[in-house]
């Protein structure tokens, strides 16, 4: 079973080559095909790949539209989308491969794990990954993954400037698809907590989701947002 991994870039020159060596290490072995969908008209990110293997692709800004982008060249009967400063467990395809394994599976995530050491960002991930697994609508930097075809099905992803993954997982769990979440933790990088604040980050992402699912359109709330996700 070959998995496409596709990654949307906006000015991560600088990790993006770490990523990538972490994801062949986290492969193991396992077949796999890698597409980098940069969002910077210039290429500022995919010019620093140093993997000739790797496709380096670029699409108009914004992160639904390069996950679109790179899913229209993928070739796996698996996409998984991983964010640039997220980082894969160890054997992660292989646990990818035995998930989907369930017939009745149509894809899923990982629990969330945060790159820093502090006790409340180790909080911060049990208590998302437990409320993911309650809900079944894990966030993208879960490093989320869908069977191909059902994810064309879809539609892809809606092309809106934020909760790109929220309404992707609310459209599967309409259809009645199963989402299941893998037990090992990603790594994220806790750099937006560290830039804004980690209560005012918090609070911030709970009230988001909130008024997106009690219906305010994403147009709106993504100018309360931090800059960083109007550019992506």
């Amino acid at each position: 079973m070959k998995i496409s991994v596709i990654i949307p870039v906006l000015h991560e020159g600088t990790h993006i080559n770490d990523v990538l060596t972490s994801l062949n290490v986290s492969s193991n072995g396992r077949p796999y095909e890698t597409i980098v969908v940069d969002g910077d008209p210039a290429g500022g990110t995919i010019r620093h790949i140093a993997d000739s293997l790797v496709l380096a692709l670029r699409a108009h800004k914004g992160r639904a539209r390069q996950m679109n982008t790179g899913a229209a060249r993928a070739t796996g009967e698996i996409l998984l989308f991983l964010h640039a400063d997220t980082l894969l467990p160890a054997d992660a395809l292989a646990k990818i491969e035995e998930t989907v394994s369930d017939e009745n599976c149509v894809g899923g995530a990982f629990d969330l794990g945060i790159q820093n050491g502090r006790r409340i960002f180790q909080i911060i991930g049990r208590c998302a990954s437990w409320k993911h697994r309650l809900t079944r609508v894990p966030y993208g930097d879960q490093a989320i993954f869908i069977r191909r075809k059902y994810f064309e099905e879809l539609g892809g992803y809606p092309e809106i400037p934020l909760m790109e993954d929220v309404e992707l997982m609310k459209r599967v769990k309409r259809r009645g698809g199963r989402i299941l979440i893998i037990p090992q933790r990603v790594m994220t990088s806790s750099r937006k907590w560290d830039k804004d604040g980690v209560i005012y980050t918090i609070f911030r992402n709970w009230a988001l989701q909130t008024l997106y699912l009690l219906g305010m359109p994403a147009a709106r709330l993504v100018k309360y947002y931090y800059k960083e996700c109007q550019e992506q």
